[in-house]
């Protein structure tokens, strides 16, 4: 079906089974290493970095080079998608963006909570941005077909967006002050979302193209990736009562969720988040310093012992100890080091054995 994937549709039965934390023939394992032929990276001046990043033509040439350019081993896949930084949503309502080397961020432009401000605040998708990730997805399209799998840009509605129109320590403030205006807002914002989400949906399907994104996952039908980066800063309560009815909107209109659990202050929502039934799996990200998975295994199995599915990144060299604290059921295994595909039949091998 896609040449960087030639076994994508028994792949695809393996993340299946993995959603409803089941096995086909082994758990999920994502890997990759260099490709023995290499693809030129297209190299090219621009006068700034924001040029760079809105050049259509180099960034998807260089995409499907570094794509081309290493081996997706395993049930790992060759995905792309169009990316403006994790922002780019609130950019949509007209948040200008500021580019960096890695990433982006948006500039808040909320003033306060008066009607007039608010109102201000609409999805526009006649604005610069949005068209932009058109155009970038609709390019990344045209090259990949029948050659790597393209999804849908990183998106934060909710309580993300919200702290991007009115600065993250302000919102802080505004949920005291302001509890239901937040409320209220969220509500519109996650109406916004999911019109935004189908016109994407609607695009990659046309195309012939699986549902992912920045996570590289994917099932059959709606696969997202809800999160809630702002829920550190607040109470449990907060979050209860002003985020998590638009979070369950999200859920609820897809097929697959796998919620993004960033940073130990948000590990406290985890018994909230595994007793919602469209949450179907966690990412888990410990955070800088705190990063390595054997720190968590009581977190991942609290994830096994609720019936969800979860990912992990372990180094080729601990697999053993993984395998032997935790189950393969669920377990999506993500394994860095690999250098070949000796190393990584090697790998593939001791992990298949998990299952007997």
């Amino acid at each position: 079906m896609f040449e960087l994937k030639p076994d994508y549709t028994q792949v695809l039965e393996r993340y299946e089974a993995w959603w409803a934390c089941e096995i086909v023939d082994r758990p999920l394992v994502s890997m990759s290493f260099p490709a023995e032929t290499w693809t030129a990276v297209p190299e090219k001046d621009h006068p700034s970095l924001r040029e760079r990043w809105l050049d259509t033509a180099y960034v998807v040439e260089r995409t499907a080079a570094e794509l081309r350019n290493r081996v997706a081993y395993a049930d790992a896949l060759p995905i792309a998608w169009p990316n403006l930084g994790p922002e780019v949503f609130s950019a949509f309502y007209g948040c200008p963006l500021e580019f960096g080397e890695g990433t982006s961020w948006s500039v808040p432009i909320l003033e306060s909570w008066e009607p007039e401000d608010v109102n201000k605040l609409q999805l526009d998708q006649g604005s610069f941005y949005f068209r932009k990730i058109l155009e970038l997805m609709d390019a990344l399209i045209e090259v990949g077909r029948d050659t790597f799998i393209v999804g849908y840009t990183d998106l934060h509605p909710g309580g993300d967006a919200i702290a991007a129109f009115r600065d993250p320590q302000t919102l802080c403030v505004d949920m005291v002050e302001h509890p239901e205006a937040v409320k209220e807002l969220c509500e519109r914002i996650t109406d916004d979302f999911l019109k935004v989400y189908d016109i994407y949906h609607a695009r990659t399907t046309a195309a012939g193209m699986p549902s992912t994104t920045w996570l590289p996952a994917t099932c059959r039908g709606r696969y997202h990736v809800p999160s809630n980066d702002f829920s550190c800063m607040i109470s449990n309560r907060m979050f209860e009562e002003v985020f998590l009815p638009g979070l369950v909107r999200e859920c609820r209109h897809m097929d697959r969720n796998i919620y993004h659990l960033d940073g130990p202050q948000a590990l406290r929502y985890l018994d909230t988040l595994l007793a919602i039934p469209e949450i179907h799996a966690i990412q888990w990200v410990p955070g800088a310093g705190h990063d390595h998975w054997s720190e968590w295994v009581r977190v991942y199995q609290r994830i096994q012992a609720a019936r969800k599915a979860f990912c992990l990144s372990v180094p080729v060299e601990e697999l053993d100890a993984v395998m032997s604290v935790l189950r393969p059921e669920g377990a999506w295994l993500m394994v860095g080091g690999i250098v070949d595909r000796a190393m990584a039949d090697e790998a593939l091998a001791r992990i298949s054995r998990w299952t007997r």
